[in-house]
């Protein structure tokens, strides 16, 4: 028989969420509760990385750590140009001055994949899309099983062929950034369920579903669909070990924000989050990321340290409107009930 994919009591995953909601905390706490937690390696020093792995390894739990594969999204300089000039007054609201050059990196992957085959953990996702063939068979021999986050039957088989262990099929009712390998590519709205449905009549691997979990049902109906595990992350975001932000945590429980859009506005790359004055200002953000996201970096640093919710990125999925507060075991809990 096949090993389960992931290493926990129940079926059930903490999504990483790169930014500050995902902590040592998050992961500790959901494992504890018999699900598996990830850190979230994207936007971090190898350093800080590293760091948190031997905070939580030391814990007995298993865990995960997730990764962006570095991204070669062609940027229009001109467009960027204008769209840095579009910014220009919100920047001003916090005296700053944007960039109008386009600067991009690879987060640096090499070093993190280093870290990883020194030090491996049981689990590595990939966010993205697919890194060399190479750096997963290199995962992979030294203990790790790797998964790549995929939106289509097709890109599911990209990964098999690439070599993956397992896939993360992420609908596009999910929060935050569209693990797409196409930036350009809009999501249309679907069920979860009919995606994970798609891509195993397509192949054999086994799959976590994400995206749209906002109940015990959900997860019944992804499990029901054949996923292995069912992903959660937006739930988790206003609980207390969940590193997000003051004013992103508020914005979750206030009845003033009335529904989510997929938006490029903030990084370039199709992201769900809840609709605010940014959003609304500025419906056609330019493609290119991660230029997009270091050129309103610092914006939305000053938008969370003030309180402004109108020009943070609110990242939320379709189920924002049942994401607690308390304990992060709670929800897990809660959860539970539809496995």
């Amino acid at each position: 028989m096949t090993p389960p994919l992931l290493d926990s009591r129940l079926p059930i995953v903490a999504a990483p969420m790169a930014g500050g909601p995902s902590t040592v905390a998050l992961a500790h706490a959901v494992a504890s509760a018999g699900a598996f937690g990830f850190l979230a390696g994207g936007y971090k020093s190898p350093e800080a990385l590293a760091a948190e792995i031997d905070q939580l390894r030391p814990l007995g739990a298993g865990f995960g750590v997730n990764l962006f594969v570095p991204a070669d999204d062609p940027v229009d300089e001109a467009a960027f140009a204008t769209y840095a000039d579009e910014l220009g007054a919100e920047a001003e609201a916090y005296g700053l001055e944007l960039d109008p050059t386009p600067f991009a990196d690879d987060d640096r992957w090499g070093e993190k994949l280093a870290l990883l085959l020194a030090e491996p953990v049981p689990v590595v996702s990939l966010t993205f899309g697919l890194p060399d063939p190479a750096d997963i068979a290199a995962l992979q021999r030294v203990g790790t099983r790797v998964l790549a986050s995929v939106t289509t039957p097709g890109e599911a088989r990209l990964a098999r062929d690439a070599g993956v262990d397992g896939l993360v099929v992420q609908g596009p009712a999910a929060g935050g950034h569209c693990a797409t390998f196409d930036p350009t590519r809009v999501p249309p709205p679907q069920p979860t369920a009919a995606l994970v449905t798609q891509v195993l009549a397509h192949g054999d691997l086994p799959v976590v579903a994400a995206g749209g979990v906002d109940g015990p049902d959900a997860v019944r109906a992804l499990l029901d669909a054949g996923a292995e595990a069912v992903a959660v992350g937006t739930l988790l975001l206003r609980t207390d070990e969940a590193g997000t932000s003051a004013t992103h945590k508020r914005a979750l429980g206030d009845p003033a924000f009335t529904e989510t859009v997929l938006t490029r506005a903030f990084t370039g790359r199709p992201a769900r989050a809840l609709r605010n004055g940014f959003t609304d200002r500025h419906p056609e953000g330019p493609g290119g990321y991660p230029a997009v996201h270091h050129l309103t970096r610092a914006l939305r640093r000053a938008a969370a340290d003030a309180g402004d919710a109108d020009r943070l990125h609110l990242w939320a999925g379709t189920g924002w409107r049942n994401a607690p507060t308390g304990p992060a075991a709670d929800v897990i809990r809660h959860l539970s009930g539809g496995v």
